[in-house]
């Protein structure tokens, strides 16, 4: 009940990153169809593909950076103490919540230059900057969920990296897989 409002952000912004990556398979698959069976295609299909995969990319960090259920490379962390594996995940998460950090910073760059250079799409002539700005706000949401995770690691480690959704309804444990515990 306490992160209600926190966990609503991390659930939200995971879904527009599920959302997202509806979006991209479609146009994939009905451009291929359509190229197939009608020889025909949509307008702009490469460019509405390319840059919807580039706000896919950018929704997915901030879903997968929340979570930790990045790729990950834990040969010490594994052999260390509970205590020194909480200071291991304090630490990468703060380097990972400053590198995203001076991300989004470039990328709103990008976002500026991409407006201001009126670059647009070749068949259709739309703007790209939309298309870099809701990317840039999938940066801005990865820094927030980099930023909770870092305040849960710190203040409350039992809750960093779930959200609601991974909680038995009514209950503030996480949900596990009794398997695991073999």
């Amino acid at each position: 009940m306490k992160h209600r409002l926190t966990d609503g952000i991390i659930d939200t912004i995971e879904w527009i990153a599920a959302i997202i990556v509806g979006f991209v398979a479609a146009d994939i698959f009905i451009s291929v169809a359509l190229r197939y069976f009608a020889s025909t295609q949509i307008p702009d299909a490469y460019d509405f593909g390319r840059l919807s995969l580039g706000i896919l990319i950018f929704w997915g960090i901030a879903a997968t950076s929340y979570r930790g259920s990045h790729i990950t490379v834990d040969l010490l962390w594994s052999v260390s103490s509970p205590r020194w594996q909480r200071v291991i995940d304090i630490f990468s998460t703060l380097v990972l919540l400053f590198v995203v950090s001076v991300q989004t910073y470039t990328l709103f760059d990008k976002v500026a230059a991409t407006y201001r250079d009126h670059v647009m799409t070749y068949d259709l002539q739309l703007p790209t900057w939309p298309f870099f700005a809701v990317a840039w706000i999938g940066d801005v949401s990865a820094v927030v969920l980099i930023a909770i995770r870092t305040y849960r690691l710190i203040f409350s480690p039992d809750d960093a990296g779930h959200s609601a959704s991974d909680h038995a309804p009514g209950s503030s444990q996480p949900v596990t897989d009794p398997s695991q515990n073999s």
